[in-house]
């Protein structure tokens, strides 16, 4: 690990305080409203094509460049831009695409592992970057990826596009006004009943037209294997974290959000492979994490292959005042009142498209120059995939946790082992 321990607490402490970004710094390269805004993406098979058919629908925002390790999707994505008057170049090595000066922005759509590594060179080749969601695959990553935007003043936004819903920030607006009363507890859970076994299948050769050295990067060397590859990466502890980080970022956010929360003081998590013993997954499928902050318990709950979760929804968060409980997911929001103790609201419906807001937010920063506009800086990417990364190493602990957040570390040791990815195949955590 090349970063060093000084600038790993530095920003950690960074983190901590919440400290405001400023409205313009160093480098930031402002492109004006009449101009055209051109765009790169890297990884363009799940969300990364999302991201990017989502930032095309804002004005003067044009793609001129796609990566991607597949040459199949590379071919379909290519038609599929070409439709919307498109014509991207197309590089095997996103580093070539970030050496074209003509590209303004980037999207990274990669998988977990590949976050860091990416994020932290695009900025350093002067591009605003749009990250999909959990920025880091370990609490190292995040930390540097903070480090690396505050040194290039980039715009950074990170996929966490519920930070512009209305409904969501309503939902919060009515919980920071002390109407609940005290919140002693708050309930995430996503209970994700489309989510079936993924079948052990044996290793094989990489499809034709697939750079799987280049898929691989810093991961561990593998033979090949169908279902780390694509959708299913996320369910292998080399690529990602699991339901605990790829839906508790989302959810886990607005929780923290609402109890204006940093940090827990300690962690515990139970669970495993409950539902399905003999899949290939490597992440629980069912898992339990509580969270003790100073005042409140944070409560994480997942399983797969069950759709019926607290309160009726398969997904959500649920802040439980003593006057009554405010329930919210990405449908709407409600509260269900303590008997005698306030009024009910009905339930509110989401009425707005989150990811399409939030890409043109990110396009109106990178035109305005004032960073303090971005609904999801790195800085709350950070935050809150850190506390993500908390409680997956809980679960591999089976301990307690107690953080410590002047060192930014855990005061056990076996913890603090997980507090890094390990790179390999000759590539290096980037040092900022």
């Amino acid at each position: 690990m090349t970063h060093s321990r000084r600038q790993f607490l530095s920003t950690a402490s960074m983190l901590m305080a919440g400290a405001a970004l400023p409205s313009a710094l160093h480098g930031f390269h402002r492109v004006a409203a009449a101009d055209k805004l051109n765009v790169g993406a890297i990884g363009i098979n799940g969300m990364g094509w999302s991201d990017l058919n989502s930032i095309l629908k804002v004005s003067g925002v044009n793609c001129i460049g796609i990566c991607d390790v597949d040459k199949s999707v590379i071919d379909k994505r290519l038609g599929d831009l070409a439709k919307q008057n498109q014509k991207p170049t197309v590089y095997s090595d996103y580093r070539k695409l970030l050496e074209n000066k003509d590209i303004d922005a980037v999207i990274i759509g990669t998988p977990d592992h590949w976050h860091c590594l990416q994020m932290a060179d695009a900025v350093a080749a002067g591009k605003h970057v749009y990250v999909e969601k959990p920025i880091g695959n370990s609490i190292a990553e995040c930390n540097v990826m903070v480090a690396a935007q505050e040194k290039s003043g980039k715009a950074v936004q990170v996929g966490q596009w519920q930070r512009s819903q209305k409904h969501f920030n309503d939902a919060i607006a009515f919980v920071h006004s002390g109407k609940l009363g005290q919140v002693r507890l708050v309930k995430v859970w996503a209970y994700m009943g489309w989510m079936k076994p993924v079948p052990v299948q044996p290793d094989g050769t990489p499809p034709a037209g697939v750079d799987y050295a280049q898929w691989l990067g810093p991961a561990e060397k593998r033979p090949f294997n169908p279902n780390r590859f694509h959708f299913n990466f996320r369910w292998f502890w080399d690529y990602a974290g699991g339901l605990m980080t790829d839906w508790g970022v989302h959810l886990i956010d607005y929780a923290l959000y609402g109890m204006k929360a940093k940090y827990p003081k300690s962690v515990m998590a139970s669970g495993g492979k409950f539902a399905y013993r003999d899949d290939a997954a490597e992440t629980p499928d069912t898992l339990t994490t509580v969270y003790e902050f100073d005042g409140f318990n944070m409560l994480w709950e997942h399983a797969t292959g069950i759709d019926n979760g607290p309160y009726g929804r398969t997904h959500g968060i649920a802040f439980v005042g003593n006057n009554g409980t405010l329930v919210l997911d990405r449908g709407g929001w409600e509260v269900i009142p303590e008997k005698g103790k306030m009024e009910a609201v009905p339930y509110t419906k989401s009425v707005d498209n989150g990811l399409d807001l939030h890409t043109k937010n990110f396009v109106d920063v990178i035109r305005s120059g004032n960073l303090n506009d971005l609904k999801t800086p790195i800085q709350t990417g950070a935050l809150v995939a850190v506390n993500a990364q908390m409680g997956n190493i809980a679960y591999k602990t089976g301990k307690k946790v107690y953080w410590d957040g002047q060192k930014g570390q855990f005061t056990d040791k076996d913890a603090n082992k997980y507090l890094s990815a390990g790179y390999h195949n000759g590539y290096k955590l980037p040092k900022v």
